[in-house]
């Protein structure tokens, strides 16, 4: 039987394991372009709890610690499989509702139903994955329990079935098998369950810095702070959880804080609900979420400070601040829009389609769902548009559908050209509901390409990869690899080329000089030679040379 707080440092130490880990989960990626973040997800996601934790008694029940570790693991989510972890924990939190100490036999059944709600969140789940990890080890811990219900038995049970999963999920996924891996993100999991288990087993906590978190930074919009602080109309901005204890409405709290206060936000579910109000009498709405249950993650910052110090160091040569504080909904504005994306020239381009807010982030730097939220909160429109721009960013911008308290369309985009077609294809005449179909069409239409190169011998899809070859992308799909940038762009541009196209886009990247974007450039020009325009763009990318569109 275990305690909260055998629970709370088994979570911790899991969180310390896969953050010494990471760089080991990351290198299992399939893919050998400079992308594998895997363990890099996941320990950013495990810090978030872990931070979180570290501030629990020790007189904490399971259910307390559990509930905690779950909504800490949600904000911070990173990548699918930062999502998935959350989603497993979020369900073993709703199995250890209520209860003060645990066995093994809660820890097995609380797993499975974690592991339910990730086979649900994932629309076509693929075997061979963490998903196949989580659900046969956890299968396995049930069967366990019903022997021997004690903690360390399970947990072993648990551990030993993840390990001989994990070893047979090549058999299960080709892609793994030729690149002679095994699945990032079930090694990932591994790594947390085998923390968890140095606690369990009594060995302590594992050691190992907890991961920070790198906070994406929206980039500039209308939303900036002026240089006289009484504009600041209440002082303190508020925000706590509660966990819920009792029927009444929480209708009743947002009234109540409306009266002593403004930007208040009560987003609630059957479990929880969250708070934010901006006021003079912090102790007072403390008080009175109290009534609705016990309340955790309480935060209470002084914006009149926070704004002083910000513009001290703008003053001082420091960068521009940004207002991210939440913005209520304005009811005459219908739509804004949220991006995803990193380089200067694809985020002013962006900004130039008419996106309120860019987050930074992409295929290297995936932005957590809390991030996500705080962008969305910041624009204030009554719905508003997200497009993640990468296929690894989908799952934590879906998350904050249920968090946000403004209507929120998460447009599946997987590439920056698909998000800046969808962008184009925005018409105010038009309801968000027709909009989002229409800009969701928009960009199934464009085609994608990029050049990168890759960061490790591989053998992938039938090539045979060698470090610092460059490789030529539709989509995540892999062309061809060459050795020269010119040919590659030209030869890629070719190949994704149709009858029917009328435009191609090149976004040149970081790494790209400008005198050799340009004669690339009219490379692919002469090439064509079709009266297909040919457009360069300064995106100012990294990892990618170019990003192609083809329309």
């Amino acid at each position: 039987m275990i305690t909260g707080s055998t629970l709370r440092d088994a979570i911790i130490s899991g969180a310390n394991n896969i953050a010494s880990h990471k760089q080991e989960v990351d290198s299992l990626n399939v893919f050998p372009v400079p992308d594998g973040d895997t363990g890099t997800n996941m320990s950013m996601t495990m810090g978030a709890a872990a931070r979180e934790l570290t501030r629990m008694p020790a007189t904490a029940t399971v259910a307390e610690v559990a509930s905690t570790a779950a909504s800490a693991l949600l904000r911070g989510a990173r990548g699918n499989s930062g999502v998935i972890l959350s989603l497993l924990f979020r369900g073993f939190s709703k199995g250890l509702a209520g209860q003060k100490t645990a066995d093994g036999r809660a820890l097995a059944h609380a797993l499975g139903i974690g592991v339910e709600a990730a086979y649900k969140a994932v629309m076509k789940p693929t075997e061979g994955t963490i998903l196949t990890v989580a659900r046969v080890s956890a299968e396995q811990g049930r069967t366990a329990a019903e022997a021997d219900d004690e903690v360390t038995a399970v947990w072993q049970a648990i551990l030993d079935q993840a390990e001989q999963t994990l070893a047979e999920t090549p058999e299960m996924l080709p892609v793994l098998k030729k690149a002679g891996v095994v699945d990032a993100g079930g090694r990932g999991l591994i790594v947390i369950f085998e923390g968890m288990m140095s606690v369990f087993a009594g060995k302590g906590i594992c050691t190992g810095d907890v991961p920070l978190s790198v906070a994406s930074t929206p980039s500039p919009s209308e939303f900036t702070f002026e240089d006289d602080h009484e504009n600041i109309t209440f002082g303190y901005c508020t925000e706590y959880i509660v966990n819920r204890q009792n029927d009444k409405d929480p209708l009743a709290l947002r009234a109540y804080l409306e009266s002593i206060g403004d930007c208040v936000v009560v987003v609630d579910d059957e479990e929880i609900i969250k708070v934010h109000v901006h006021t003079d009498n912090p102790g007072f709405a403390i008080q009175e979420g109290l009534k609705f249950g016990a309340l955790s993650n309480m935060k209470i910052d002084n914006m009149r400070l926070q704004h002083q110090a910000l513009v001290v160091e703008a003053k001082e040569g420091g960068e521009d601040p940004v207002q991210k504080n939440y913005v209520p909904v304005d009811e005459s504005i219908d739509c804004g829009f949220v991006a995803v994306s990193a380089g200067e020239g694809i985020e002013s381009l962006f900004l130039d389609l008419g996106v309120n807010v860019v987050v930074k982030g992409g295929q290297t730097m995936n932005p957590s769902t809390e991030d996500i939220l705080a962008a969305i909160e910041s624009v204030p429109a009554r719905t508003v548009f997200v497009l993640p721009n990468n296929k690894n960013i989908i799952m934590a911008a879906e998350q904050t559908v249920h968090l946000a308290d403004r209507q929120v369309f998460v447009l599946p985009t997987r590439t920056i050209p698909q998000g800046l077609s969808a962008m184009l294809a925005y018409d105010p005449e038009l309801s968000c509901e027709d909009n989002f179909m229409g800009m969701q069409k928009a960009a199934e239409r464009v085609q994608s390409g990029s050049v990168t190169f890759a960061a490790r011998d591989s053998h992938f899809d039938g090539h045979n990869i060698k470090a610092g070859e460059i490789l030529a992308l539709e989509g995540s799909k892999l062309l061809f690899t060459d050795r020269d940038l010119e040919h590659a762009v030209v030869k890629l541009v070719s190949r994704l080329s149709r009858k029917d196209t009328s435009f191609v886009t090149l976004i040149q990247g970081q790494d790209v000089s400008d005198e050799d974007a340009g004669r690339i450039c009219q490379a692919v020009e002469q090439k064509l030679d079709r009266g297909i325009e040919v457009n360069l763009v300064n995106g100012g990318q990294p990892v990618y040379y170019f990003l192609i569109s083809i329309e």
